[in-house]
């Protein structure tokens, strides 16, 4: 009974805020314009930008982009005509997913990359249209909420950090209905995104050479490779995403468990000691571009960290390992991706940067799609970072610094200080509550979940109130187990 009252209060407070709540997430007025596009679909009067593209009859590769034709309405009157280069995107989630997502770059009409602003972002070439993963044969989803990346990327900003900004679309292409997407940037080096010193491949001398850089501990992917495979061949390339060598990576001297590693780097694809090693690709300067001198100075750096890591007394004053990072950054990613209880961070999916004559930063937060109330690999009372408790010779374990660093009193001690000044505010359960009525409310309000569902189906109904409730229950549940395990810090 009590479970049934609960349901009916939670349908009616959801009725309450589609009808009062302030639409935050909008802009702009009404229009009749007579002359209004035709869609797909039906959208009625909805005020999500609705996206169409159209690759001209080709179709489209994971690589290289081909040109097509995108156009933008808002309230069906066309607001930005571009011509774009399109690929696929992703490793694993295209392989699983029937919604795929895409890689935009803006061209001019001979296809050469230009600067451009949609729905008033800062200038760049390179965008992204991410959809969520359906697989409907074997009638799974990983986000029925349709939020967890806007969700996480607003939280990170919301507490001060950069995040890829993002808006909600729909998507429509070559004239069939996509569903709803969600149009972000790409991360890069960028004054309005990563924003780091340029660093050239003369730049060698020892006050320039010190940054910038971005790293990421990821999987490696078909544009780290290279490749050039028709589209067939990249369903089931999935040794490609393991597939490290000296021109695009480095390892770490040391294994998960913080030991030196006695075999070589670079083995085969899911050999069988792959789960011990920790890569760091060269995402800025690119691969293809980094000198061996940049290269070799910023492997020494991580290398010094690491080692002052695991050699640091932590009964003693002073810690050496801080010389070598911003704690301050390290330590809202820790926040960040615990509280969204994202199972990707800290293993894959994770940026590293560091500026001209400054320490390693952590992130900006990526990827947070397997996670909130359906990161099960790790429970919702225990840290993501404890992950290899849970996970048996995964190929991507849990690096040895985040247990490491929990060790240290000085460490905990910045979490504790930070962590409680953000539940007083930012990361309020009112605040993370509000966050996601807003959000479900804006994309309720104008059709876009029925139209998705519609489109995207699993072989059962998805019960898109029972999703949202599930992700508040979650975000409560979650940062009231943080209260507690942090109160001990």
């Amino acid at each position: 009974m009590f479970k049934l009252f609960r349901y009916i209060l939670s349908a009616l407070l959801f009725t309450t805020i589609l009808i009062a709540c302030k639409d935050d997430l909008e802009d702009g007025s009404n229009n009749n314009n007579p002359d209004e596009a035709q869609f797909s679909v039906d959208i009625g009067d909805s005020e999500i930008p609705y996206i169409t593209v159209d690759t001209r009859g080709v179709s489209i590769e994971n690589e290289p982009k081909i040109i097509a034709d995108m156009t933008i309405y808002e309230k069906k009157v066309a607001t930005n005509v571009s011509t774009i280069g399109i690929e696929y995107r992703g490793s694993t989630s295209f392989r699983l997913s029937d919604k795929k997502s895409f890689g935009v770059e803006s061209w001019d009409a001979e296809g050469n990359d230009i600067k451009a602003s949609y729905f008033g972002l800062p200038e760049e070439e390179d965008w992204i249209l991410m959809g969520h993963v359906v697989n409907e044969t074997e009638g799974y989803m990983f986000d029925q909420t349709l939020m967890y990346h806007y969700l996480g990327y607003e939280i990170s900003r919301n507490i001060g950090k950069y995040a890829s900004r993002t808006k909600f679309v729909e998507l429509e292409l070559n004239g069939e209905y996509q569903g709803v997407y969600i149009f972000m940037e790409k991360l890069k080096r960028d004054d309005n995104r990563i924003d780091l010193s340029k660093l050239e491949p003369s730049e060698i001398d020892e006050e320039n050479i010190t940054g910038g850089y971005i790293l990421k501990i990821d999987k490696t992917s078909g544009g780290d490779l290279n490749l050039n495979q028709p589209l067939e061949y990249y369903y089931t390339n999935w040794d490609d995403d393991a597939r490290y060598s000296e021109s695009l990576s480095f390892r770490s001297r040391y294994d998960i468990y913080g030991n030196i590693i006695g075999f070589p780097a670079f083995g085969a694809p899911y050999h069988e000691n792959q789960y011990l090693e920790t890569y760091f690709l060269y995402e800025y300067p690119a691969a293809d571009e980094i000198a061996d001198e940049q290269k070799a100075y910023i492997q020494n750096y991580i290398d010094e960290f690491e080692t002052a890591l695991l050699t640091d007394n932590f009964a003693a004053d002073e810690r050496s390992y801080a010389e070598y990072i911003d704690i301050g950054s390290f330590v809202d990613y820790f926040i960040i991706n615990e509280l969204c209880r994202n199972v990707d961070a800290f293993r894959l999916s994770t940026y590293l940067t560091k500026n001209k004559g400054e320490k390693l930063n952590m992130g900006p937060v990526w990827d947070m799609n397997i996670g909130f109330d359906n990161g099960d690999r790790v429970p919702i009372d225990n840290w993501v970072i404890n992950y290899n408790q849970y996970v048996d010779k995964d190929a991507w374990m849990m690096p040895f610094w985040w247990p490491r660093l929990l060790e240290d009193a000085q460490f905990r001690a910045a979490i504790k200080s930070r962590w409680n000044s953000l539940r007083t505010n930012e990361l309020s359960t009112a605040k993370l509550h509000l966050m996601v009525n807003e959000i479900s409310s804006y994309l309720i309000k104008h059709g876009a979940i029925e139209r998705n569902y519609n489109r995207w189906t699993i072989g059962v109904p998805v019960d898109y109130l029972a999703s949202i409730e599930s992700l508040k229950d979650f975000l409560q549940t979650r940062a009231e187990w943080m209260d507690s395990e942090i109160s001990n810090f």
